[in-house]
C-alpha cells in the first residue's frame, strides 16, 4: 500500500483523484499555539512531556487499546 502526504495551502481549492480505489483522511484547522516536540508516536508541547510520556508507556499507564493484547515496547535508544 502506497500512502503519502500533502499540507495544502490556506484558502485554495484542490482537485484529488484517484487512478484505483483509496482511502482519504483530510484533516484541517488552524495552525498550532506553539512548536511541538515529537517522538515515536508521542507529540508533545515540551521535551518534558514527552520524556514523561515515555515513562507512562514503559510502566503500562496508558489505556489499552481495545481489543489489543500485544505491547509493543518503544524505540527508546
Amino acid at each position: 500500500m502506497d500512502a503519502g502526504l500533502a499540507v495544502l495551502a490556506p484558502d485554495r481549492t484542490v482537485c484529488l483523484t484517484a487512478r484505483a480505489p483509496a482511502r482519504l483522511m483530510l484533516v484541517g484547522g488552524a495552525p498550532l499555539d506553539g512548536k511541538r516536540y515529537v517522538y515515536w508516536n508521542f507529540v508533545g508541547r515540551s521535551r518534558e512531556r514527552i520524556e514523561q510520556a515515555k515513562a507512562d508507556w514503559a510502566g503500562g499507564r496508558f489505556t489499552p487499546v481495545p481489543g489489543e493484547t500485544e505491547f509493543i515496547p518503544a524505540p527508546w535508544r
